[in-house]
């Protein structure tokens, strides 16, 4: 039986946190969506951990995206992560500096796999080498994998498929959710999770923060 994905609300826009993260966290903080984050990029560390501490009281899990693509980003990345007491750390392309920080403050680590580029990021590379790459992370510790599906260059859809099918760990589909087309193709293809971000700042599921993640949310439980 396939799993119903979750849903990561991340306060982004562009791959950058919004100013106003913490306003909007207080008008959503009541609806569906279990999982919230937001970039490393954005806010001074003193509000990131200002806005984690206000979801962790509402009981949410609290995520950390990092855009970063050298080991010394990477670590001072989720260095930011253990600072907000994240849950999870998503990002960055995968070492042993960064794996060891994660398992050593208990951090569940998602790195990026494929050739990832740019800000808003682009995915490259072929299914069968970011299936090598994915199961090596995760036979070195790591506890999932951040697929850029929908930022890939290639057939995102038969992507997603084949590293959900295929690995024996959770996979987030991370970026670029904009429409309910691709939110049903996430339901047949049922990873752990997935990330909307700048499409609820477009209104892409309709008017309003949040009746769009009520909207989001309904839609994945029906049927």
């Amino acid at each position: 039986m396939k799993q119903t994905p979750e849903l990561i609300v991340m306060l982004t826009r562009n791959d950058r946190t919004v100013p106003n993260a913490a306003e909007i966290f207080a008008q959503c903080r009541n609806t569906p969506a279990k999982y919230w984050g937001f970039k490393e990029e954005g806010l001074p560390l003193p509000q990131m951990q200002k806005l984690y501490d206000q979801m962790r009281a509402a009981g949410k899990t609290t995520v950390l995206e990092v855009v970063a693509y050298t080991e010394e980003e990477g670590l001072a990345g989720a260095q930011i992560a253990a600072q907000c007491g994240c849950d999870i750390l998503m990002g960055t392309m995968f070492c042993d500096a960064v794996n060891d920080f994660c398992r050593s403050h208990g951090l569940r680590y998602l790195p990026f796999v494929g050739k990832v580029t740019g800000r808003p990021s682009v995915l490259e590379g072929t299914a069968e080498q970011m299936l090598d790459e994915a199961r090596r992370c995760i036979s070195r510790g790591a506890w999932g994998i951040d697929l850029l599906g929908y930022r890939y260059t290639g057939d995102a859809a038969a992507l997603n498929r084949r590293l959900v099918e295929e690995l024996d760990a959770p996979v987030c589909l991370a970026g670029s959710v904009n429409s309910f087309a691709r939110l049903e193709e996430i339901k047949k293809t049922a990873p752990w999770a997935f990330t909307i971000g700048t499409a609820f700042f477009e209104n892409r599921f309709g008017d309003g923060f949040a009746r769009q993640i009520e909207r989001v949310c309904a839609c994945l439980n029906e049927g």
